[in-house]
């Protein structure tokens, strides 16, 4: 009788691990069988962990090499503030002959972390295509809390306006594309956030002034007073108050708060399993994009997690998507 419901026991066991074992390679073979299809996740971090752990994932490459044929330019002081350099690297394809778009890369870690060169696997690939790419540093929040990287990144982007005759790329095809809080950051700029105290009514604006040409946000945070939002340890510690002690502040420091038909194309990628930034920010800037009628490109990539795009076949996908956004919007 034992011996029976031991029996009984080991063959359940072995059903749940059968089970297990092909809930495990199900995403790797979706994607072998459908190599042009979205790349399916595992939906939970430690799944994710455990794919990469036993090698049915693999990660990128953080620091890849710097073709011979691309010159790196690094330790460019965009701005000093507070006797604190600024700066940004650039990569320059050496067979450019005539200006070319400038993809400018922001790097994500909740406002509080992070480098520059944490996009190198994409700033390599990029320039390899032809592109130009930069990469910026900004203020964290040890430095200082919001508005502080905000300003930091708009200045950026008015350095890049000024310097495309030295460098060689064209200041009228600049893309902006950042991570998480890059994101956050991205959009500000490129839907023309300004400095607390400064509109457009005190300043000169040129029509001819440049202006982003295309924006890739990256599982970023779009709405700061959504009710997830406004009380998430990360969100409150960038704005330093509560919502209910400075709600406009949170307002202020949302990119859909600037959002307008005159913004330029943007991408959105997004993995449905986000426990970070939720995906319904994603869903609301497609909706309202769509609504203001800005060309878009929505992907949502099912069942992965925050930072989906340090595992080689999520990274794969987004340069893809990426790739064919920009030769549509800056080429």
């Amino acid at each position: 009788m034992k011996f029976k419901i031991l029996k009984r026991i080991l063959f359940g066991l072995l059903i749940i691990l059968i089970s297990f074992c092909l809930l495990m390679v199900t995403p790797r073979l979706w994607s072998v069988l459908n190599p042009e299809k979205t790349p399916v996740g595992y939906h939970f971090e430690a799944l994710d962990f455990l794919a990469i752990r036993v090698g049915l994932e693999k990660m990128i490459d953080r620091t890849p090499d710097i073709p011979a044929d691309i010159e790196e330019i690094k330790n460019i002081e965009y701005k000093n503030v507070d006797r604190k350099s600024l700066q940004l690297d650039m990569y320059i394809p050496q067979t450019i002959r005539k200006p070319a778009p400038l993809l400018v890369f922001i790097h994500g870690g909740g406002w509080r972390s992070g480098e520059r060169a944490d996009y190198l696997v994409y700033l390599v690939a990029f320039a390899k295509k032809g592109y130009m790419t930069a990469t910026v540093s900004y203020r964290l929040l040890k430095d200082g809390p919001y508005p502080a990287c905000a300003e930091d990144i708009t200045d950026a982007v008015q350095w890049f306006y000024k310097h495309g005759t030295e460098y060689g790329y064209d200041p009228d095809r600049i893309a902006l594309i950042g991570g998480s809080a890059g994101a956050h950051l991205a959009m500000l700029a490129a839907y023309e956030w300004q400095k607390p105290g400064v509109t457009n009514d005190s300043l000169f604006v040129s029509p001819n002034r440049h202006r982003i040409k295309a924006v890739v946000e990256i599982y970023g945070p779009v709405d700061l007073t959504t009710e997830y939002s406004r009380t998430h340890n990360t969100v409150t510690t960038f704005i330093t108050h509560s919502f209910e002690e400075a709600p406009e502040l949170y307002l202020e420091a949302s990119p859909a708060h600037y959002l307008d038909k005159t913004d330029p194309p943007t991408m959105i990628l997004h993995g449905t399993s986000d426990n970070l930034v939720p995906i319904s920010q994603s869903d609301n800037l497609k909706a309202s994009l769509d609504s203001l009628g800005i060309p878009n490109v929505y992907c949502r990539v099912p069942l992965w997690p925050h930072t989906m795009d340090v595992v080689q076949r999520v990274n794969d996908y987004s340069q893809v998507q990426m790739s064919s956004f920009f030769e549509k919007y800056l080429k």
